[in-house]
């Protein structure tokens, strides 16, 4: 129940925002600043909706270091800190909604 309000969420959410807004999330500019074939402004920009609807700013942040330095995320996934454990729960969620939101 909760992923399909996260969902209806998300579209609802798509709808509203609008490509107006000149200056790239930080999501958005770390995926397109990555190496991966598959980077491009669609994709990216859609990723980056999904983060502003389930990231706040500060795990956003963290998230986008993990596009320059992929090492990270293995560091704070094995980490013990309640703050690490916290913030690799919520990116697991958005990386899984964006996988299905993004296709």
């Amino acid at each position: 129940m909760k992923s399909i309000s996260l969902m209806a969420a998300l579209v609802l959410g798509a709808s509203v925002l609008t490509p107006l807004a000149a200056e790239a999330g930080m999501i958005e500019r770390a995926c397109l600043g990555s190496e991966r074939k598959a980077a491009n402004r669609a994709l990216c920009g859609c990723i980056q909706q999904v983060a502003d609807l389930t990231l706040d700013r500060r795990d956003q942040r963290m998230a986008a270091r993990f596009f320059r330095d992929p090492d990270r995320a293995q560091v704070v996934r094995q980490s013990s800190s309640r703050r690490d454990e916290d913030f690799w729960k919520k990116y697991i969620q958005f990386g899984s909604t964006a996988e299905a939101y993004c296709r």
